[in-house]
């Protein structure tokens, strides 16, 4: 299974945050899944991609060339492609996935994981968004889906198509019985 991780080019303050990128490299391995991810090396992106390889995974980067020139392209991977936009990048990473997941990140990160919700809810993939939500990283934004419920804006079934977990448990089980969201019709 091809994982999809998007994450922060940054570390972050929290060394937890660390820590979850290598338990999630290690996982990925283990299972035999790929990684496709953003391809740079800096951040928690390069300690994700560096504990798959460490684990004898694969690794497919997917980069821009305008952060090829700046030297952040990792250069240990199985695969690296290099488009020529973020918005190819975004695109052939949704296209490759089967499962994406959120690691801590900033606006990007989040950018991508709600991209990647938002194509489900409309019918453009069939996969599983999860939020790894490190020490209640994305606590304030369930409470944010939850408001849209609340507020009409989204389903309930569609809440329970995304996962916010910091369990391995849990996302295995999720994805096994994963059943994709109705496409989203308009009246």
């Amino acid at each position: 299974m091809n994982i999809v991780v998007y994450c922060g080019a940054s570390l972050g303050h929290n060394d937890g945050f660390i820590v979850a990128a290598k338990s999630l490299g290690r996982w990925i391995a283990r299972n035999g899944h790929t990684l496709v991810y953003g391809g740079g090396k800096a951040g928690l992106m390069g300690v994700l991609a560096d504990e798959v390889l460490l684990h004898n995974g694969k690794v497919i980067g997917i980069i821009p060339t305008f952060l090829v020139d700046r030297e952040l392209s990792h250069p240990n991977l199985t695969r690296l492609e290099i488009v020529n936009s973020m918005s190819e990048r975004k695109n052939k990473m949704i296209e490759l996935g089967d499962c994406y997941i959120a690691l801590p990140g900033g606006p990007g990160t989040l950018e991508e994981i709600s991209e990647a919700i938002s194509w489900a809810r409309i019918g453009q993939h069939q996969n599983p968004c999860i939020l790894f939500n490190i020490d209640g990283y994305y606590d304030k934004l369930r409470e944010f889906y939850d408001g849209m419920v609340k507020n009409g804006f989204m389903a309930e079934a569609d809440k329970k198509a995304m996962l916010f977990t910091d369990s391995f448990t849990e996302i295995e089980e999720f994805i096994a019985n994963f059943t994709p969201p109705q496409v989203r019709t308009y009246k």
